[in-house]
This record gives structure tokens, C-alpha cells and sequence, in this order.
């Protein structure tokens, strides 16, 4: 009569492992916002500091390059910097995802809802 509620404990430890992932997801989320990454352009003059959630922490620009006749050259330089490091936050972000989901026994290319 009870014979179909033999998988019940496998379906209380997929809800605890949900559990947990779900848990090191938010852990690890809150982890990004310490973790730096730092892109560049034009061979370093302009550097963007950007967390891994691809927030943008600091901006250094080399004064070398302030030349008013120059403003869209160090215009474009600010910007090409400030894509480099979001671009480096999402890989960033990607690389941890994936070595969480590898920790908990999932493929490293999963999608997850949350």
C-alpha cells in the first residue's frame, strides 16, 4: 500500500541539497561584491576597478593623457577601460557559478532560476 513512498527520503535530501546550493548561491553573491577585478585601455593609461557584480569601485587615469584638444580619445580610453572590467566582472561572476555548481555535483554550465 505504501510501497511508492520509498523515494521520499531521496526527495528530502534533493530539497536539502537545493537548500544548501541555494544558500552558498547567496553567499556567493555577497562574496562578489568584495572580489576586484580591474580592466584597461590604451596599454594601461586608463584603468576601471569594477567589483564582480560589475559595480564600478575606482577609476585611474594617467595625466599624461589630458590634452583638451584630446577629449574624445581619453573619452573613448574611459569607456573601452569601464567595459574591459565589466566584462572581466561577469567572467569573474561565470567562473565562481561554475565552481559552485561543480561543488555541489552539478554540471558547470547549469542555469539556475535564482
Amino acid at each position: 500500500m505504501l510501497k511508492g513512498l520509498g523515494g521520499l527520503g531521496d526527495m528530502a535530501k534533493m530539497m536539502k541539497s537545493a537548500q544548501d546550493l541555494q544558500t552558498k548561491m547567496t553567499q556567493m553573491q555577497d562574496d562578489l561584491h568584495n572580489v576586484m577585478v580591474t580592466g584597461e585601455s590604451g596599454a594601461g593609461l586608463v584603468k576601471a576597478t569594477a567589483s564582480a557584480k560589475g559595480e564600478l569601485k575606482a577609476l585611474d587615469i594617467d595625466p599624461s593623457i589630458f590634452n583638451g584638444d584630446d577629449k574624445e580619445v581619453v573619452e573613448d580610453l574611459i569607456l573601452a577601460a569601464v567595459k574591459d572590467a565589466q566584462t572581466k566582472a561577469a567572467d569573474k561572476a561565470q567562473e565562481e557559478m561554475a565552481r559552485l555548481t561543480e561543488s555541489m555535483g552539478l554540471p558547470k554550465d547549469v542555469k539556475l532560476p535564482f
